[in-house]
């Protein structure tokens, strides 16, 4: 009987698993996630304080997803709102009525509204 060669075992075309939840560097840890945004822990933590980076809290450990990372990182920077006097500054200097109701205040007080007056 001649000889045949036995039949190579059928490769699967899958690539092997990454792991169960995904690829390793996927899910960064605090001080991984400090490292890829090469910023100190505590500044990334206060980001997460703030709401502004999103991250999960598993335990005491922190765990950031790499692309909710990269997302943040692409969005653009909101400006910071002005508090309430720094909005208000200069908001009636257009307006008529101004130096009538300031002489009228100081007026009311028995003051003078300059020290020549």
């Amino acid at each position: 009987m001649p000889r045949t060669k036995p039949k190579p075992e059928p490769t699967s075309q899958t690539p092997p698993p990454t792991g169960i939840n995904g690829p390793p560097d996927a899910v960064l840890s605090l001080g991984e996630a400090a490292a890829y945004l090469r910023l100190p822990e505590q500044e990334v933590l206060r980001l997460v304080r703030e709401q502004e980076l999103p991250a999960r809290q598993a335990g005491t450990e922190w765990r950031f997803l790499k692309a909710a990372i990269q997302a943040w990182l692409s969005q653009p920077v909101a400006k910071p709102k002005k508090d309430f006097w720094e909005a208000s500054v200069g908001a009636f200097k257009d307006d008529p009525h101004l130096e009538e109701i300031v002489k009228e205040a100081y007026r009311r007080r028995g003051r003078p509204i300059t020290e020549d007056e």
